[in-house]
């Protein structure tokens, strides 16, 4: 409950059965992606080689209303984005996938990440003669691919040429006139999953590429396996095939981990591992080590509950539902725009007075990023009658800005950063104690042996960050 760039979700499906609907199934999928971004949202549809989408700013259900659905036609792929963006970039022309034509013929792609050597590719495709008219990686690693195309005889040849010169954090699904191709990058930062579903005359499978299994449920798919970090997979009428030149097992995986920690729905398996487990492991981690004395636990709705029910199972303090979300505003988390998340606390969440009234609070949160959101809060629940209020963060306290994929571009704007220990911060938003999740305890959320990105709580970046942003000629003039 606080913000952090880009984090957005992919969808891609390939049938081989003609009674399969793919802009449904895409539009299914991503209303079951909707929690990884709500600033737009995207679809394109293949039909024989031949291209056809809608992407606009909005929410899946407001974007496409039946006409437009009916618009896309019939097909036998289709590739949908969901998208949030940061504050500069929240232009309708970053919606996504982003659509290309070439000389070999089209490429639709959708990503989830952020390419830390975006600005520099940019540059270097300008000097050499291309227009770009979007300021999304998107846009980059499309041309990349594209390039790499006119040089080889396949897309998937041309996607790990690219995968070579791309660096940073990638998850994403490209549909070419005859192919749809899912990539994943060397350290898997973002989640990537592939399920199937079998034809009703049981003659042939169609496949699907998604950010996260809930959207497989969507779509009554069943889950096959995660990509692996580095692998590219390839969908076409000979069926699913594999390419893993650029899997590494010596090399440790860095999967975010706040993908278990917020971004994921709780209902998602990531690499293996259940989203609502770890937040629950969260919640009996903080009850050990920080037990209080109150009389209820609560947590912030939708990413703090998991967490909650963790630290009253562990902690014997009942569990009640002390907080009550409008589902109708979207998550303050993933507004873009500072005034956006103030605004959209003010009507998201309403206390109830009958749990809270004369109560020493527990309340339970994902994390505590920068810390607006959390002043106002405290303030709701005092004013609903909480005698005291004690903010349990299932995470440890976020020092740094991150680079792959999560919007925050300054240790300024940490609340960890602004106020030293916990108290002095449990005083800057008004409660009576705040404890973190401890470090050390990061790895029993994830299955053993799993590798995870800590960076934005230790500043230790496993790929080479930026060292100043590079702007395109194009960003420029927007200003």
């Amino acid at each position: 409950m606080s913000s952090l760039h880009e984090e957005c979700g992919v969808f891609g499906i390939y049938s081989s059965d003609a009674g399969l609907d793919v802009a449904a199934a895409a539009h299914y999928g991503l209303f079951a992606l909707q929690h990884r971004g709500q600033e737009s949202c995207g679809i394109y549809v293949s039909d024989r080689g031949v291209p056809t989408g809608y992407k606009s700013r909005g929410l899946v259900g407001d974007v496409f209303t039946r006409d437009v659905l009916a618009g896309l036609g019939g097909g036998n792929m289709a590739v949908g984005h969901v998208r949030y963006g940061t504050a500069e970039s929240n232009r309708s022309r970053n919606a996504q996938p982003v659509h290309v034509n070439h000389s070999n013929g089209s490429l639709v792609v959708a990503h989830n990440g952020n390419i830390t050597n975006a600005g520099e590719l940019r540059r270097r495709y300008e000097m050499e003669g291309c227009i770009f008219h979007t300021t999304s990686d998107t846009e980059v690693i499309a041309y990349t691919v594209t390039r790499e195309r006119l040089k080889c005889g396949s897309i998937e040849e041309a996607a790990a040429r690219a995968m070579a010169q791309l660096e940073g954090a990638y998850s994403m699904a490209m549909m070419s006139s005859q192919k749809l191709v899912a990539c994943r990058d060397p350290l898997g930062f973002r989640p990537l999953c592939i399920g199937t579903i079998n034809a009703a005359d049981g003659i042939g499978n169609s496949f699907v590429i998604a950010s996260e299994s809930c959207a497989l449920d969507a779509v009554d798919a069943r889950f096959l396996r995660d990509i692996a970090p580095g692998e590219i997979v390839i969908i076409d009428k000979d069926g699913l095939r594999c390419d893993t030149r650029h899997c590494d097992a010596k090399k440790e995986k860095r999967l975010c981990v706040f993908e278990y920690i917020y971004f994921a729905r709780p209902d998602s398996v990531i690499d293996g591992h259940p989203v609502h487990l770890s937040r629950t492991t969260a919640g009996q981690i903080l009850a050990m080590e920080y037990p209080v004395n109150a009389d209820v636990v609560i947590g912030v709705p939708d990413s703090g509950l998991d967490a909650a029910i963790g630290y009253a199972r562990q902690s014997g303090i009942p569990y009640a539902i002390g907080l009550i979300k409008n589902k109708y505003i979207g998550r303050t988390f993933i507004q873009p725009v500072q005034s956006d998340r103030a605004d959209s606390v003010r009507i998201k969440l309403n206390p109830v007075a009958a749990v809270l009234r004369g109560k020493r609070v527990i309340v339970a949160e994902d994390s505590i990023v920068r810390g607006t959101t959390f002043v106002r809060l405290v303030k709701l629940l005092r004013d609903a009658g909480a005698t005291q209020v004690h903010v349990m963060s299932a995470s440890p306290p976020y020092r740094h800005p991150c680079y792959y994929g999560t919007d925050v571009k300054s240790r300024e704007s940490l609340l960890a950063n602004r106020h030293g220990t916990p108290e002095d911060i449990a005083a800057a938003i008004g409660a009576d104690s705040v404890s973190y999740l401890p470090f050390g305890e990061l790895r029993r959320l994830v299955k053993p042996g799993q590798g995870i990105c800590t960076s934005c709580f230790t500043g230790e970046y496993p790929v080479q960050i930026p060292k100043e942003p590079v702007k395109s000629r194009f960003e420029e003039k927007l200003g």
